[in-house]
């Protein structure tokens, strides 16, 4: 009886029953399959339209916008079609004078508090969003929606109209309830009054985002956790933190990162209410950056500026990377 071998020798070839070792089996030799790695670039392949896309898109602009920050660009130099190099002039000028530094302080109190209030709201919509019956879930997310896809200059001309000094129906209304002061108060006169339009354009075009996101994330746990935890005697607050939140907090991560980087760059919304002002009061970094480039004609300056905002845009996303790499780190 001839001796079976249990593996395959050197050669990859694979014994066959009732032939011996060096013996040509009927057929040849059955060698052992490898796998093909002829479509191992395929993904690369597919993903190459969009990264040429990006790249010509958005690097491409953004290594223009880094080289016009080196600049000395005015309108002089645009007629003559003159291109003068300044080196870091543009970047001490904005980082040795305080307006920048008042304007991003700014920036970043106006972002916190639009954030906060944003995600409040947002997730406690999209908790209520989770409770409701069929019918009533659709209206609300059928309002969301149109909430959310309203243009963004549309909105802030219709909350332009709300609160207009003259005729606006906000004034209308508090004048009605009885507070006459208000009947012809001007709402962009002051620092504090435009920003508290401003804030409540903007979340309340930001709810539905958070809301639809965190009603998505929401449908994913598993309801077994629930009846879990209501064996063990948890009530709703119990519940909604062993099981509800710690299953959301991913969710709540990475949406508090998104509206961080839309609210920090929001642009139409304070120059359309008023352009910045009064008194350039209510400029955050974009609006500055226009201003300074656009406004006053001092190109290479606003470049510069704008520059100076996805720097601080990538130090925020620094922060909120080593946050999750943590958070990762932890759960193993």
């Amino acid at each position: 009886m001839s001796v079976q071998t249990e593996h395959a020798d050197r050669s990859g070839a694979v014994p066959v029953p009732g032939v011996r070792k060096g013996d040509t089996p009927p057929g040849g030799l059955y060698k052992a399959s490898r796998p093909k790695r002829s479509g191992a670039w395929t993904p690369y392949l597919l993903l190459l339209p969009a990264l040429l896309a990006t790249a010509v898109l958005l690097g491409w602009p953004l290594v223009k916008n880094g080289m016009l920050s080196f600049q000395n660009l005015n309108p002089r130099q645009l007629i003559l079609h003159l291109t003068e190099w300044n080196g870091v002039d543009n970047y001490k000028e904005v980082l040795g004078g305080s307006d920048f530094w008042k304007v991003a302080e700014r920036t970043v109190f106006f972002t916190a508090a639009n954030v906060v209030l944003t995600m409040l709201i947002g997730g406690l919509v999209g908790l209520l969003l989770a409770r409701l019956g069929k019918k009533m879930r659709l209206l609300l997310l059928l309002g969301l929606v149109l909430a959310w896809a309203m243009p963004m200059i549309a909105a802030t001309t219709v909350y332009q109209w709300l609160f207009a000094q003259r005729f606006g129906v906000v004034n209308y209304v508090l004048d009605s309830l009885g507070w006459h002061s208000m009947a012809d108060y001007n709402w962009t006169g002051s620092q504090l009054s435009t920003f508290s339009v401003v804030t409540l354009l903007i979340v309340w075009q930001s709810i539905p985002f958070v809301a639809i996101n965190l009603y998505a994330a929401s449908t994913t746990i598993p309801k077994e956790l629930y009846e879990a935890a209501s064996l063990d005697g948890a009530g709703a607050w119990k519940s909604f933190t062993s099981v509800t939140f710690p299953f959301l907090k991913p969710f709540l991560l990475a949406t508090t990162f998104l509206e961080v980087i839309w609210i920090f760059k929001s642009f139409a919304q304070i120059f359309a209410i008023n352009g910045g002002g009064p008194d350039r009061l209510t400029e955050t970094l974009p609006v500055y950056a226009f201003v300074e480039g656009v406004g006053n004609q001092h190109f290479g300056m606003g470049a510069a500026i704008s520059f100076l905002t996805i720097i601080v845009l990538l130090v925020l996303t620094g922060y909120y990377l080593r946050i999750v790499l943590k958070q990762e780190e932890d759960e193993l």
